[in-house]
Parts: C-alpha cells; sequence; structure tokens
C-alpha cells in the first residue's frame, strides 16, 4: 500500500516542472524566495492562508524542534522555519518529494533549518521524546491504520508536546467521494475517518483534543477562487504541477464532493 502512495504522487520531473516554473513566474534577477514557492510547496486546501490560520494557534518559536509527517516538497516546513524560527524535520513516503525538498530547501537558504527524509509515519526512524511540536497537513487521508499513526506520532514527541492536524475528513454525506481526487485516484488508496473517529484515536493514542475546528466554507471560498474558468490556462507554479495532468478533474472533483458534503476539511489540535 505505502508503495502504491508513493507511486501516486511520484512523477520523476517535479523538479524540472517547478524550475520552468520559477523561470516564468520570477525571472532570474533576484533570489526565489518561500512566498515565490508557496503557490505549487504548499500542497494543501488553502495553501498558505491555511498555514497561517492552524499554525500561528500553536505559539511556535525558535526553541521547538518541529516534526513534519508527510512533508512533501517541504514548503509548510520552510514556512514554519522562516517565520517561526523552529528547527523542522520532515519526513515523507515519496523519494522524489524529499529529492526536490532539499533542492528547494537550498534554493531559499533554509537547509540549515530545513530536513526532508524518506519513511513512513507508522515506523519513524527517530527516538523518543525528540519533538516539542508535530504537524500533520493533508496526510491521514492516505493511511489506513490511524490508531498505529497517532501512537507513533505519540512516541516521538516530548511529554506535554502539540500535535497539529489538517486534514479531510469524511462529511455526513456517506456516499462514495467522486474519484480521482487529489491523494488518491482510486477508491483503495483513500481512507477518510469522521471527526468523532479521530477524537477517539486521539484519545486512545494518549492525546488530549483541545479544538477542532471545520474548514469547509474556507474550502470552497479558496477552490472558486483558484480553479480557472473553463479554457483557462493554469498560472506557472500551482499546485497542478504536483497533482499532474488530471489536476482539472482532481479539483473538480474535490468541488463536488465538498458541495455535496462526501468530505471535509477540518483542523485539529490536541497534546
Amino acid at each position: 500500500m505505502s508503495k502504491d502512495v508513493a507511486n501516486h504522487y511520484s512523477q520523476g520531473t517535479l523538479g524540472d516542472r517547478i524550475e520552468s516554473g520559477l523561470k516564468l513566474a520570477v525571472g532570474g534577477d533576484r533570489p526565489v524566495t518561500i512566498d515565490d514557492l508557496a503557490p505549487v510547496d504548499e500542497f494543501h486546501i488553502g495553501g498558505r492562508p491555511a498555514s497561517v490560520h492552524l499554525f500561528d494557534q500553536l505559539n511556535l518559536s525558535p526553541d521547538d524542534a518541529v516534526l513534519d509527517i508527510g512533508a512533501g516538497i517541504g514548503g509548510t516546513a520552510r514556512f514554519v522555519a522562516q517565520t517561526y524560527g523552529s528547527t523542522v524535520t520532515g519526513i515523507d513516503l515519496t523519494p522524489e518529494f524529499c529529492e526536490v525538498a532539499g533542492q528547494l530547501n537550498d534554493l531559499v537558504g533554509l537547509s540549515d533549518k530545513v530536513d526532508v527524509v524518506e519513511g513512513s509515519a507508522l515506523e519513524m526512524p527517530f527516538e523518543d521524546d525528540s519533538f516539542s511540536v508535530a504537524y500533520m497537513m493533508h496526510v491521514g487521508m492516505n493511511i489506513e491504520d490511524k490508531p498505529a499513526l497517532y501512537k507513533e506520532i505519540r512516541r516521538v514527541l516530548k511529554p506535554g508536546g502539540v500535535l497539529a492536524i489538517y486534514d479531510v475528513l469524511q462529511g455526513s454525506n456517506p456516499e462514495q467521494l467522486t474519484f480521482p481526487v487529489p491523494w488518491a485516484t482510486v477508491p483503495e488508496t483513500s481512507f477518510l475517518a469522521t471527526e468523532s473517529e479521530m477524537r477517539d484515536y486521539l484519545v486512545a493514542a494518549g492525546f488530549t483534543v483541545e479544538k477542532t475546528t471545520d474548514r469547509t466554507q474556507f474550502a470552497k471560498e479558496f477552490f472558486a477562487a483558484i480553479i480557472p474558468p473553463a479554457g483557462g490556462a493554469p498560472p506557472p507554479l500551482g499546485i497542478h504541477l504536483i497533482i499532474g495532468n488530471e489536476a482539472p478533474t482532481k479539483l473538480k472533483n474535490m468541488v463536488t464532493n465538498i458541495g455535496a458534503g462526501r468530505c471535509e476539511p477540518w483542523e485539529i489540535i490536541a497534546r
């Protein structure tokens, strides 16, 4: 299953596609910044505004050792490192994402603050009590064994450490999703939990859930703003570079699924 997930996200040409997009969007007249990369490397509903909304609730500081689970190409990790001064370690299942993350860390001068390693969230190569904060941005949808996931996160978090989750959850409508969606081409690699189930999994793993926030309306406004009109060309940099050639279909299906109540993005903060 983990190989299926990695294959879903891997294209083999992502670094080249981002480089080409940067040349069109930025040119070569100045250094590239994390703000330039944000349209493509914060690969979750809402992009940068969603990141700000979540992390401003966590009181992050330069003293925090932060874990990014399912870091992708490292966009959120770079945002956290530059904005709050924290040191961020990311882990991701997709080798290509880890490679591109390293290249982009170097490009924006954050390789001393951000490191993304290859590995599984269910068996992380970190010592117990290693991190003061952990977060997941649109990762749990690909992980079936959520009880094991949250127990593993609890293991690597220091006592009293904070876990912040921004994931797509099962909505009130029990109908099956329309596929493909950004995280899965077929139902066999999509594993959505309800908000109530998430609470139960976290409590069973030793967490106390402090806050949950439904971000559905925010998601609807986000998709209305980013989906180009029929026949319109996408921007040089955007999540379509990661989603691939099926980007228009996947985004259209997400709008349909969220509108029908089949799935909902939620924030969850626990410790």
